[in-house]
């Protein structure tokens, strides 16, 4: 394996970390593409599905994630028209980051949820 060494500027250009970052660390962004693992959805469910997102910044989030490519936006010529959203083969490959970030959300974040709390954060000054 090839030593792996830290960038002395992380450029979303350059920096792979950075670019990632970019994507899934704008507000909004990584929940709106867990909501759409589990399949489709209309405009409407996504903005119920996030309380205090404005109609605007829904918008925005939902042309941004399109012009990268992570979510497909399907028309229907119906009456009235039907808009939906849905992941693309690079929204699906951002999935286990997302898991990643629920996994860690549960362990340390928050405190009550449906499975036992195990505390893996290590033990600074304290004796075995």
């Amino acid at each position: 394996m090839s030593e792996r060494r830290m960038r002395e500027v992380h450029d979303a250009t350059t920096c792979a970390v950075a670019a990632c970052a970019d994507l899934i660390g704008t507000k909004w962004t990584s929940l709106l593409v867990h909501d759409l693992s589990e399949g489709p959805r209309r405009f409407t469910e996504l903005e119920h599905a996030c309380p205090g997102i404005s109609p605007r910044t829904l918008s925005e989030r939902l042309h941004m994630l399109e012009l990268a490519g992570i979510v497909l936006r399907a028309s229907y010529p119906e009456s009235p028209p039907r808009v939906e959203y849905q992941l693309t083969g690079k929204g699906v490959a951002l999935l286990p980051i997302i898991e990643e970030m629920r996994t860690f959300g549960h362990e340390w974040l928050i405190a009550e949820h449906d499975h036992e709390h195990v505390d893996r954060r290590p033990r600074v000054g304290v004796r075995p």
